[in-house]
């Protein structure tokens, strides 16, 4: 990744002729005026996996990740793909949980194993010098897991007992309550698990998805860092060199519709609560749509970062709450806008006020040219920092693969970023920042008037 900023200091003489800084007088601040992220280098193995390869850093640590194509969208069963990725590490044909554990440690490896709507994914950070030994353990767990019946019970009792304590969280259960009404009960959206499923699981399940799902031609990998020929040449020895999985399975992508259930507002009582929760919501464009680009400024202008209306507005200027935020959230099919607090029961109300207020604002006035520049900076900004090394880089590119987006789209976010007017954003306003369009979710102590 290339950045090239310019940033002018103010300076003063003093009578020795000896320059200083001037730090009484604020630097100039002028816009990035190029910015790049390199597309990876592309190379396909034997097997057919299309190994990404970013090569950045000087350290002596490599990073792999191997993308699966099946998640929570694909699964019949609840907990189904998130418990078959957990219970790699679990156990292998020829290793044990405590014997994987061990030799990672020895190795001074580690591993994250994580699922999203439609992908699994296996991350590996390792040193480069025992790369070849903590990618064999990779390729046990990936190409012969055991789900010993054992360690899943006491794994799922585990969970279980997390998921009881997160399910009494207002925030989580707002969360969940958004989309079921927004997506329906049977859509994979809304369709979310109960503390009975997790009695439920068992070893057979994940290894159905598994077959299906966990096979060469259903992977890509990404590997970054300090990648030399010999990583090369051990990714293709242990992932590459020959077809793995049921290369008979066949998946392909199942369509929903939403069912929203219609109501305006949602009140769910929790008598202990501290704080209520309150979201907002409504459908909204995905990544795909030429106007998401723009819409996103709109959306950090209205709730995306600590100076943006919402924040100045309801934190800054009534003392409601510590923090509220808004943004866009991307699934397959579907986009969601989401406006996100927690605050004290008795300014629920007013707060929804302020947020219909904000929109409304936005709708019928431009905003003025030091607010607009002020969010482009923070967001050309954020995109720096963002995408600075090596494995930020990694995910960035895994990031456009899962969500089927093409090489372009940070180049366009960042020319939408720099093109985009007060007159496009009142407009954007007009069209998506529908208050017909929102539904209001609240969690939290009985409110005035608000029906259990």
């Amino acid at each position: 990744m290339r950045i090239w900023s310019v940033v002018k200091n103010s300076y003063r003489k003093e009578e020795n002729d000896m320059v200083i800084l001037d730090r009484t007088v604020a630097p100039e601040m002028r816009q990035i005026e190029n910015f790049s992220i390199g597309v990876p280098a592309c190379h396909v193995m034997h097997n057919g996996i299309p190994l990404h390869i970013i090569q950045a850093g000087d350290e002596d640590v490599v990073r792999f990740d191997l993308l699966i194509k099946g998640g929570q969208w694909e699964q019949t069963a609840p907990l189904q793909a998130m418990f078959t990725n957990r219970m790699l590490r679990e156990g292998t044909r020829t290793l044990s949980s405590a014997r994987i554990a061990e030799r990672l440690d020895y190795y001074g490896a580690w591993l994250d194993l994580s699922s999203s709507v439609n992908y699994g994914f296996v991350t590996l950070y390792s040193l480069n010098k025992y790369f070849p030994q903590t990618l064999e353990i990779l390729a046990s767990m990936v190409k012969e897991p055991a789900f010993p019946e054992k360690e899943l019970s006491v794994i799922a009792e585990s969970n279980k007992q997390q998921f009881l304590v997160n399910a009494e969280r207002v925030e989580v259960i707002t969360r969940k309550q958004l989309n079921r009404s927004l997506f329906g009960l049977s859509h994979p959206l809304g369709k979310y698990a109960q503390a009975k499923d997790y009695d439920c699981i068992h070893s057979g399940m994940l290894r159905d998805f598994y077959r299906k799902y966990y096979r060469s031609n259903n992977s890509s990998a990404y590997v970054s860092g300090k990648v030399t020929s010999e990583i090369i040449r051990c990714i293709e020895r242990f992932f590459g060199d020959e077809a793995w999985g049921d290369m008979k399975e066949s998946s392909q992508h199942i369509a929903y519709m939403p069912e929203p259930d219609g109501r305006k507002r949602v009140f769910i009582e929790r008598p202990g609560a501290m704080q209520s929760s309150l979201k907002i919501g409504g459908f909204s464009i995905n990544r795909l749509h030429p106007d998401y680009h723009k819409l996103r400024v709109l959306v950090t202008l209205l709730g995306g970062y600590f100076g943006s209306r919402l924040m100045s507005n309801i934190r800054e200027e009534k003392g409601y709450t510590y923090g509220i935020g808004a943004n866009l959230v991307c699934y397959p099919d579907k986009g969601m806008l989401i406006i996100s607090t927690e605050a004290a029961n008795e300014y629920i109300n007013q707060i929804i006020k302020e947020v219909y207020k904000e929109i409304d604002i936005l709708s019928s006035e431009k905003v003025p040219d030091e607010e607009l520049n002020m969010v482009k900076n923070y967001m050309l900004g954020d995109m720096c920092r963002s995408y600075e090394g090596a494995f930020s880089l990694s995910d960035a590119w895994i990031f456009i693969e899962t969500a089927g987006l093409k090489d372009c789209f940070f180049e366009e976010s960042l020319d939408a970023i720099r093109s985009v007017t007060a007159s496009d954003l009142q407009a954007l306003a007009q069209k998506y920042l529908r208050k017909e369009h929102l539904i209001e979710i609240i969690a939290g102590k009985k409110m005035p008037g608000e029906a259990s």
